[in-house]
C-alpha cells in the first residue's frame, strides 16, 4: 500500500508571520488551527474590535492589529504595522458580508438596490484586493508565501443554477477576478507567491445562520472543521497553482 505524497508546504517548517483578517467565526478558528499547526509563526489577528476581550478561549501569543477593511486610512497604516513583526508568510482574509441591517439576499430583480450592491462589493470584492494592496510591501519577493481570500461557490458563473443573491454573488465573482489578475502580477514580481480563492463550505457562522435549515448536518461544518480544511488545502498548493478557485475539499470549483 503506498504512503501519501508529502505536503509540499507544511506550515509547522514556516518562520515569520501569520495574519488573518476578520475575526469571526473561522477567522478565530483558523488562529486556533494555526497555533497547533504552526508554531513558529508569529500569529496576527487584523478586525475593528479586539475579540480577544470575549469567550473563554486562550489567545496567548496572538496580537491584534487594529483594521477597518473599508476605511483607506486604516488600511495605510497596516502595512507599516506589519513591519515591526517577522517577515509576512501567510495572509488569509476572511472578512465577508451576506445580510445585515437593510441587506438582505434577492430573491428577485426588484429587490435589488444600489446601496446594497455598493455595500457588497465594498467589502467582498474590493477589501481582499485593497488588503492585498495594504501588505503588498511585507510580503518577501524570493521566499513562500500564501495569499488566501474566502470566497464561496456562489460566485462562480460557470456553478450558478439558481439564480437570485445578485449582490454577493456577483461581489464574490468579481473578488475572484481581481485576485486572478493579482496572482499574475505577483507571478512576476513574486514568483513564490501562491494566491488563493478558497469555498469553505457552509460554516455554522454568524453569516451562515439565517440560512442553516435547509443544510443536512453532514453538510454543515463548525468553524474547527473548517479550518482545518482550509488549511489542510493551502498546505497542497504550490506557486504554479496561484490564482486558481478551490474548495474545502481541494477540489477546483469553475470560474
Amino acid at each position: 500500500m503506498s504512503s501519501a505524497p508529502p505536503c509540499p508546504n507544511p506550515l509547522h517548517a514556516w518562520q515569520g508571520s501569520a495574519l488573518v483578517v476578520g475575526c469571526g467565526g473561522i477567522g478565530q478558528a483558523l488562529l486556533q488551527e494555526l497555533t497547533r499547526r504552526a508554531p513558529q509563526l508569529q500569529l496576527l489577528g487584523a478586525s475593528r474590535r479586539d475579540w480577544r476581550r470575549t469567550g473563554d478561549v486562550s489567545w496567548q501569543g496572538v496580537t491584534h492589529l487594529p483594521l477597518d477593511l473599508v476605511d483607506d486610512g486604516s488600511l495605510a497604516q497596516l502595512g507599516p504595522t506589519l513591519g515591526a513583526f517577522p517577515p509576512l508568510r501567510l495572509v488569509i482574509h476572511t472578512a465577508g458580508l451576506l445580510h445585515g441591517p437593510g441587506l438582505q439576499p434577492e430573491k428577485r430583480l426588484s429587490q435589488v438596490s444600489r446601496a446594497a450592491l455598493e455595500q457588497s462589493f465594498a467589502v467582498n470584492a474590493f477589501a481582499p484586493l485593497l488588503l492585498a494592496q495594504a501588505v503588498d510591501p511585507a510580503l518577501p519577493a524570493q521566499a513562500p508565501f500564501h495569499f488566501a481570500s474566502l470566497s464561496a461557490r456562489v460566485g462562480s458563473i460557470g456553478d450558478n443554477h439558481l439564480g437570485g443573491w445578485y449582490a454577493y454573488r456577483a461581489a464574490k465573482a468579481a473578488q475572484n477576478q481581481l485576485l486572478r489578475t493579482l496572482a499574475l502580477e505577483w507571478r512576476r514580481r513574486k514568483p513564490q507567491g501562491c494566491v488563493s480563492l478558497l469555498h469553505p463550505g457552509t460554516t455554522a457562522t454568524a453569516l451562515s445562520s439565517p440560512f442553516q435549515a435547509g443544510v443536512a448536518p453532514e453538510k454543515l461544518f463548525s468553524p474547527a472543521r473548517a479550518a482545518r480544511q482550509l488549511l489542510d488545502v493551502l498546505e497542497g498548493l504550490t506557486p504554479e497553482q496561484s490564482g486558481q478557485f478551490w474548495a474545502w475539499d481541494g477540489q477546483p470549483i469553475p470560474w
